[in-house]
């Protein structure tokens, strides 16, 4: 057990990022301070310290401070980006579960929430230098609209993107007749929007469905802020109270 590492790990943890001393150790450290140490994988002992710092109630930026300061005492400048994914996916993972257990889903669409699509940008920006994407704002209110027709609305705007984007796509709605996608990848979602527009049309055969949609739907991408604040910023001037 590389006790050495550890404590050196600790103290520099301690003196400079880590907010309670008392919750800092866990078993994942070992293994990954002795991967680090040995030349071995480092990737799943950071995954499992992920899981293990959300589980505590650690935030992601104290936990990727906390992992510097592992790569510091070893004279590193930094860790290496597998190694900072693998936390955060770790990280990630465990979130996602607490909220698959309560508020992961919105009610009306079916979408994650928009807390989920936080978390999942969070994720991103910790793996990326600058913009980790694009955001793609999909804009379909059509004036006032009652609670059942708002709900229909909802209903098949939620169907129609998980049709046209599918996993591997966060979204989710920001109320009001806006809805957002967020491309973690190259892919250019030009073919996706084509095929969100052919599902809405479809869609909106339903009678109730069409007076409460806008058509053409009005959709613009934009690449990501380059920070985190950037990006809950133009969410948080997206965001709508439902109408």
């Amino acid at each position: 057990m590389p006790d050495g590492l550890r404590d050196q790990w600790r103290r520099s943890s301690l003196a400079s990022v880590w907010l309670r001393p008392s919750d800092w150790y866990h078993p994942a450290v070992d293994a990954l301070a002795e991967a680090v140490l040995t030349g071995g994988d480092p990737t799943p002992p950071a995954q499992e310290l992920g899981r293990a710092r959300s589980y505590d109630g650690v935030g992601l930026g104290e936990a990727l401070d906390d992992l510097s300061c592992l790569y510091s005492s070893m004279g590193a400048h930094q860790p290496p980006m597998a190694v900072v994914h693998a936390l955060c996916e770790g990280w990630t993972d465990e979130q996602a579960g607490a909220f698959a257990a309560c508020t992961s889903v919105d009610a009306e669409t079916g979408l994650p929430t928009q807390q989920y699509l936080h978390l999942r940008l969070t994720e991103a920006y910790a793996r990326a230098d600058g913009s980790p994407g694009s955001l793609t704002v999909i804009d379909v209110a059509a004036g006032e609209v009652s609670g059942f027709l708002r709900a229909a609305r909802s209903a098949a705007m939620g169907a129609s993107l998980d049709v046209a984007f599918g996993p591997g796509w966060p979204m989710a709605s920001l109320g009001g007749g806006v809805f957002v996608v967020v491309g973690l990848h190259d892919e250019d979602p030009a073919d996706r929007i084509a095929a969100l527009r052919a599902e809405i049309a479809r869609r909106c055969s339903d009678v109730d469905v069409r007076v409460a949609t806008r058509l053409p739907l009005r959709v613009t991408t934009h690449a990501l802020p380059p920070t985190r604040s950037g990006a809950e910023a133009l969410l948080t001037r997206l965001t709508r109270r439902d109408r």
